[in-house]
């Protein structure tokens, strides 16, 4: 067992980058967090700056370990959680990004996916990569950027091109950046760019093929615990330690929850949603609409699957509402709007802002507002706006349950959203199954955390971890079976209404 104390973890997020720091029983020492700009070029748009992301990160390290009152040296290791399929490019000599960094939400390869769909099946690679072609992911995004920043294609032929997800990005700058930093992913950011196989862990040849992209340009796969590599003692730490775990922010949140067995599901409330299902070494194919991913990997130990539905607007709905219409002036107030009224009278919002991910994969869906009538009022809006995230989870839950043929008995919850009360029983009850959340509710962060710290053996297995998860709440459901029927169909109907 390592002498040091603690372990960090950087989660850098859509909105944000954050650094904490956790003890032996994976409580919370310091934390420290800073915002950083949205970036809207056009409709469909949406960009980040890589360089603002990475003095984020910087920054927030030093708040975090000086607010812990910790030398970096009492690190036992660093781990590394983060927004998915968000593509950067860069020149390895200078570090400087060819373009803005693509976000996940950004909707501008759609010609591009239907370009490449054979005879029009957007489904055409799902056995290799587990994912439908859809602007969501990163190869689209690589090809995008090559297609259209002046000088790119021939600076990839000189081998003076770079391509991460902000995992990839910050890894190799903690590690030395142009003076030898680590270009290393995980497997769990790897299955989000639609060039990994899923079953070989390994870059797809057809898949580069089918999207005009050098191998040369990708980070190497790893497992999502092992020792990378160390920081430089140049660098921001100013000490070697070992970077040692990698997870997708949703992955992490999984393995934060300590979902090791098959048939535990976890959902987080961000500005999305993500539910997973662990379904173990076996790797399930969906018939009904959801992803196949690798969840995490220990080492060399074989792959964990699980299953993932993704719901594109959450929290950034209530933002939305907050910023576009002025119905709140913060978004902590959606809740004691959404409790002036008992239901949400009839009127559904169905936030189809860049189409509709899992199950329903329509990238022609547009936002609607359903049943208006002279009765509704902001009130309704409200609790519309909170209930679309609860109906959408149910959707996924459903398909998850014929996907992989378990009966799933609860759901573990975590999130910004998991604050809003109304919205929790609200899920438990259109569930009709309990809604649980832990005391540490920091379970991204803390998944990251947890994979670093066992590459190093801070934390012995995952029994030991799962001794740490404490449950904090939970919602039980207390809503007829025929008003979550009627309910459900109203959202089906408000559905059907938003394809475009």
């Amino acid at each position: 067992m390592t002498r040091a104390a603690y372990v960090g973890a950087v989660d850098q997020g859509t909105t944000s980058t954050r650094f904490f720091v956790f003890d032996h029983h994976g409580k919370i020492v310091s934390r420290a967090q800073l915002e950083h700009r949205q970036i809207y070029p056009r409709p469909g748009w949406v960009e980040h700056d890589p360089i603002e992301i990475r003095d984020k990160a910087y920054e927030v390290i030093r708040q975090g370990l000086k607010s812990a009152g910790i030398r970096p040296g009492e690190l036992a290791a660093v781990g590394i959680t983060n927004q998915r399929e968000t593509t950067v490019l860069w020149n390895p000599k200078t570090g400087e990004p060819y373009y803005n960094a693509i976000v996940w939400q950004d909707t501008r390869t759609d010609p591009i996916c239907s370009r490449l769909a054979v005879n029009g099946e957007m489904g055409c690679f799902r056995s290799r990569v587990g994912l439908p072609l859809s602007t969501y992911f990163s190869g689209p995004k690589i090809k995008w950027l090559v297609e259209t920043v002046d000088g790119l294609g021939s600076a990839m032929e000189k081998g003076a091109v770079m391509f991460g997800n902000m995992d990839a990005w910050l890894i190799w700058w903690l590690s030395g950046g142009p003076d030898g930093g680590l270009h290393v992913t995980d497997v769990s950011n790897g299955s989000r760019t639609m060039l990994m196989n899923i079953e070989t862990l390994k870059w797809d040849t057809e898949m580069l093929a089918a999207m005009d992209i050098p191998e040369k340009i990708l980070p190497e796969i790893h497992s999502s615990s092992e020792v990378y590599g160390y920081t430089t003692p140049e660098g921001v730490f100013g000490e070697k330690i070992p970077l040692a775990g990698i997870l997708g922010d949703q992955q992490a949140a999984l393995f934060g929850q300590a979902c090791f067995t098959p048939g535990e599901a976890k959902n987080t409330y961000g500005t999305g949603c993500f539910l997973l299902m662990n379904t173990g070494e076996q790797m399930v194919h969906s018939t009904h609409g959801l992803l196949t991913t690798p969840a995490y990997r220990i080492g060399g130990e074989p792959p964990v699957y699980a299953l993932e539905g993704s719901i594109a607007i959450a929290g950034s709905l209530v933002q939305w509402v907050r910023d576009n219409l002025g119905l709140i002036s913060a978004s902590e107030e959606i809740e004691a709007l959404a409790r002036t009224v008992d239901d949400n009278g009839g009127a559904y919002f169905v936030p189809a802002f860049s189409g509709l991910f899992a199950p329903h994969w329509r990238r022609e869906a547009r936002g609607v507002i359903t049943g208006l009538t002279h009765y509704i009022n902001k009130g309704h809006i409200a609790r519309a706006v909170l209930e679309a995230s609860a109906f959408q989870t149910k959707e996924i839950f459903e398909a998850m349950e014929k996907d992989s043929g378990i009966r799933l008995t609860a759901l573990k919850v975590d999130g910004g959203m998991v604050n809003n009360e109304l919205l929790m029983q609200f899920q438990s009850d259109i569930l009709g199954l309990p809604v649980i959340c832990p005391k540490n509710r920091e379970t991204t962060v803390l998944g990251a955390a947890y994979a670093a710290g066992l590459a190093v053996r801070f934390w012995s297995d995952l029994q030991e971890l799962r001794q740490h998860w404490e449950i904090d709440h939970q919602w039980d459901s207390r809503m007829a079976e025929q008003e979550r029927t009627a309910l459900y169909d109203g959202w089906h109907k408000a559905v059907y209404k938003s394809y475009a």
